[in-house]
């Protein structure tokens, strides 16, 4: 198969390299995502609401995935997340700089993974292989796998799947094939969640949700916090009067920190979100609040904290 022909056909630019057929041994097969698959608005979605998951779960370890393709497949992530879903500590170490001890690493993980989730490795869609060569189809597999166990509630994109074109060696060349590969399932109305709250929001009244702008800078919303939850917090844990974006995106992320740690965030939400007024992000935080301290007004008669 000529090289010009193969980029036409997966629709990539010149400068992503092809597997030469010296590079994919005979027999050998590899899947690749074609730039239409790569730009499908389900496909891009999904990787948000995964991204922001995960980063709203390492949240207080102070780690962030800008790139599932790229910040995956050395285990360090993988390392953070699952003890932190699972509950458990893996005996691994915790930094891996070299390729060999960061394979070492993603096969202790994988496997502490694929046990938790009742499957042998030729069953699961994901290889420690795969993720290692920064496979992205394998990695989103694994990933909802790891969101439809520990959080089956995430409000992942229904019936996510993109046209796959899978190259394999042969001894008369290199030959392709199409397929389309599912990454998630169109749920029946049965399993499908309520509809999000502020969808109805927004749809009724989307001019009284820019009140919300107002918590912008995170201050309100850690007074507000410590005021429900009944504790005090020191000046000097905050930016009182924040005079920069880094400053903002400080306050929002100890807000999130202190509403984790109460176990009050149903959704993962991302500080910088909150910073940059989106409505539908600091809606979900003030609604978690509104939630619990409704719930317990509703309870013993008296909302916790002093009403101003």
């Amino acid at each position: 198969m000529e090289p010009e022909f193969l980029y036409n056909l997966l629709q990539l630019p010149r400068e992503v390299a092809l597997p030469a057929e010296e590079q994919l041994p005979q027999g050998a097969k590899k899947k690749y995502l074609p730039s239409n698959s790569r730009k499908d608005p389900k496909f891009e979605e999904l990787q948000k609401v995964l991204a922001e998951w995960i980063n709203a779960t390492l949240l207080p370890e102070h780690i962030v995935v800008r790139s599932l393709e790229e910040d995956v497949f050395d285990g360090l992530i993988l390392h953070h997340l699952f003890q932190k879903l699972a509950e458990l500590r893996l005996e691994v170490e915790e930094i891996a700089l070299t390729a060999a001890s960061q394979r070492r690493k993603l096969e202790v993980v994988l496997e502490a993974v694929n046990r938790a989730l009742q499957l042998e490795e030729p069953q699961a869609k994901w290889s420690v292989e795969a993720i290692f060569n920064k496979d992205l189809l394998a990695t989103l597999h694994l990933l909802v796998a790891l969101a439809k166990r520990f959080q089956p509630n995430l409000p992942l994109p229904r019936n996510v799947q993109v046209e796959v074109v899978t190259i394999e060696s042969t001894k008369s060349g290199l030959k392709s094939e199409k397929s389309v590969e599912q990454l998630t399932e169109d749920s029946t109305d049965e399993d499908r969640p309520a509809e999000d709250v502020f969808d109805e929001l927004f749809k009724l009244a989307p001019e009284k949700v820019r009140a919300v702008e107002e918590f912008a800078d995170g201050v309100i919303l850690l007074l507000l916090i410590g005021q429900l939850e009944g504790f005090f917090l020191h000046l000097k844990e905050f930016y009182l009067t924040p005079s920069s974006p880094a400053e903002m995106v400080h306050n929002v992320t100890l807000a999130l920190e202190l509403l984790k740690e109460g176990d009050l965030l149903s959704h993962p939400v991302s500080p910088e979100d909150i910073v940059n007024k989106d409505p539908r992000s600091t809606l979900r935080v003030l609604y978690s609040l509104f939630r619990k301290h409704k719930l317990k007004a509703g309870v013993d008669g008296t909302p916790r904290g002093t009403p101003h």
